[in-house]
């Protein structure tokens, strides 16, 4: 049995399958989750796990080399919006439409539970090298 990080095997084994330049999409409950990517749904009711949890895990474990997230969160959810901000220094801002659009492209998707409006960023991948 693993000792530490993520223990949730899906999701282990998902992101140990990701490379260079894959796309996870960390999102809110009420994300509209594109037909393709391969869905880890955490969400287990509102608020549990939130946002903020689910990130701060899986940025322990990823090199992230890039970040989009819905302009419309700076407006609607201060919160979220300073996370991303702290965690992604150039995060990249596009309308929601268009973050929904790209996501469809991502490799992975994390659903949390979060219930609070536009808490969703779409990661690439880097590497450790």
């Amino acid at each position: 049995m693993k000792r530490a990080g993520i223990l949730n095997r899906r999701l282990a084994g998902a992101i140990a399958g990701l490379g260079h330049g894959d796309g996870v999409l960390v999102c809110d409950a009420g994300m509209p989750v594109p037909d393709g990517p391969y869905l880890v749904d955490l969400a287990f009711r509102a608020g549990v796990p939130s946002f903020e949890e689910v990130l701060d895990g899986l940025l322990a474990e990823l090199v992230v080399e890039g970040a989009t997230a819905a302009a419309e969160v700076r407006e609607a959810n201060a919160g979220a919006a300073a996370l991303l901000d702290g965690h992604f220094p150039g995060l990249t801002l596009v309308p929601h439409e268009r973050l929904k659009e790209l996501s469809a492209g991502a490799r992975l998707v994390v659903r949390t539970g979060e219930a609070r409006p536009y808490a969703n960023v779409l990661l690439r991948c880097g590497v450790f090298f």
